[in-house]
């Protein structure tokens, strides 16, 4: 737990030495839970948003985008649940004063006790070896099956206490698994309360004569009452997606763990549009299209897994997250769900208006099933930069910090930079740099020694290193530096283009 803290610690520490994320309001002290992006965080920020829109939108016949507005008719957040029922169970300590998600504490619970099932079974693939049969050993070890039972046993009982809406028996639940406060070890609970996550505003001239309206605490319900614009303007035919990417705001009284949780926070969402009946289908074909995609990135595969929901939202019949191993554990990346037909049928029954398709097909009328796939853009960057940031000890004895984010997600793509401040060396610098800028996002520099530069760009990210010397001026040639295996090369300025633009490839 302490090397998870420190490893955060020094994520969050590199993150605003160079640039990524500040504290938002940094001079006042900041503000709990909202942060800023600088120069470089923006620049990852906005090319992952565009590598998700190209996979989701720009490659798909079927899938279309839509920017909704962040305001919208407070009636919406009453069709959609919001207004009476999203809440989060929040339960205080009395010694520490400190306030929690029940359900977090239970969850960190189960964690723990898988923590345990997975030394037995490690312990038990040492013994035996390759004769190690991991399935037969869960299904038949008595402490892995005791400590499964145990699990199970909480979660049946979490599950029910939820959806009876029984906060004292969520209450007496934490205190049987004998749940300790994580700061002071206290089991000393308040009772368990539901707190409505919504921020509310006021909409119009007057205080007095204003209307109550939300910051919406999703994006979804952009895309859902607009579903009949987009499909007729855009003459989509089921199955059809609607993608969009923006901000959204929720009052989590418990955020933390960097730019996991926050108020104000990106999404990036798609709802696809499908046939009553084919909607379970879809939801399994989305939930390995998506996990797909995760591995594009290049990031190990055991660092992803799924969770299937024991307590689904009202909206859903099925529900899924990808849980990516953060700093911090296996926590939730992306959700997959299958949303049914409720949004569009609270929609219809709260706007007065028909929300139906006819699909000539099957010559019917109906209101289509959904399935949802939302990943927050903010815990894709955390996941980014965690996965990127190595300490590495060289051969020399020498150590280097490098961010190997993925090459075409790179903050800067090249780094131009002249060995000297004389000689044309600048010049000609300048003029390589004037040809690449179009097309590859490049950073000129010329401060400190060679060496300091290329440990700078190292820490940056930045994929290739171009250095010119007086040579380039006689030959027309450039070194070139690979971020990842150090190794340099002497290349034609001609061949510069293609070779950045290979090195940017999706392999």
């Amino acid at each position: 737990m302490a090397n998870q803290e420190e490893n955060l610690k020094n994520i969050i520490a590199h993150a605003k030495e160079y640039g990524f994320v500040f504290p938002s309001s940094e001079i006042y002290d900041g503000l709990s839970a909202a942060y800023d992006y600088g120069p470089l965080g923006s620049e990852l920020k906005n090319n992952i948003k565009q590598y998700w829109w190209k996979a989701m939108v720009q490659m798909n016949e079927n899938i279309v985008g839509i920017d909704a507005s962040i305001f919208m008719h407070p009636t919406t957040w009453k069709a959609s649940g919001h207004t009476d029922a999203f809440n989060d169970p929040l339960i205080d300590n009395k010694d520490s004063k400190k306030r929690y998600r029940a359900d977090v504490l239970v969850e960190e619970w189960v964690a723990k006790i898988e923590a345990k099932i997975d030394k037995e079974v490690t312990k038990a693939a040492k013994r035996f070896a390759d004769s190690f049969d991991e399935t037969q050993f869960r299904a038949t070890n008595p402490r892995v099956l005791a400590n499964q039972e145990k699990i199970d046993a909480a979660n049946n009982r979490f599950k029910t206490a939820m959806e009876a809406d029984d906060l004292d028996g969520v209450r007496q639940l934490i205190i049987d698994l004998d749940i300790a406060d994580p700061v002071s070890g206290s089991r000393n609970w308040t009772d368990v309360r539901q707190f409505n996550l919504m921020f509310s505003t006021e909409m119009g001239a007057m205080a007095d004569g204003a209307s109550t309206i939300y910051l919406r605490p999703e994006t979804a319900q952009g895309i859902f009452v607009n579903f009949l614009n987009v499909q007729k303007t855009a003459r989509m035919k089921i199955p059809f997606g609607i993608a969009q990417i923006g901000k959204a705001f929720r009052n989590e009284i418990i955020a933390r763990q960097f730019i996991f949780r926050m108020r104000e926070f990106e999404q990036m969402e798609m709802q696809f549009f499908v046939r009553p009946g084919e909607e379970m289908k879809w939801y399994e074909y989305w939930k390995e299209a998506r996990l797909k995609w995760h591995l594009t990135l290049g990031i190990s595969e055991d660092k992803y897994k799924f969770h299937d929901h024991l307590k689904m939202a009202h909206y859903a019949n099925a529900a899924a997250d990808i849980e990516y191993n953060f700093p911090f554990g296996f926590k939730e990346l992306e959700g997959i769900h299958s949303r049914t037909d409720f949004d569009l049928k609270q929609h219809e029954e709260y706007s007065g208006k028909k929300l139906q398709y006819f699909d000539p097909e099957i010559n019917e009328n109906y209101v289509p099933y959904v399935i949802e796939t939302s990943l927050g853009l903010d815990r894709m960057f955390l996941a980014i930069i965690s996965d990127a940031i190595r300490n590495e000890v060289l051969k020399d004895g020498s150590s280097r910090v490098v961010m190997a984010i993925p090459n075409f997600l790179a903050p800067y793509k090249a780094a131009i930079m002249p060995l000297t401040k004389k000689d044309g060396s600048p010049e000609k610098a300048r003029e390589i740099l004037n040809t690449l800028k179009m097309d590859f996002n490049c950073q000129y520099d010329e401060k400190d020694s060679i060496g300091k530069r290329y440990r700078r760009q190292d820490a940056i990210g930045t994929p290739i290193s171009i250095t010119i010397d007086h040579e380039s001026l006689d030959d027309n040639t450039v070194t070139i530096r690979d971020r990842d295996t150090m190794e340099q090369e002497r290349v034609s300025i001609d061949n510069l283009h293609s070779i950045i633009t290979d090195k940017l490839r999706l392999k």
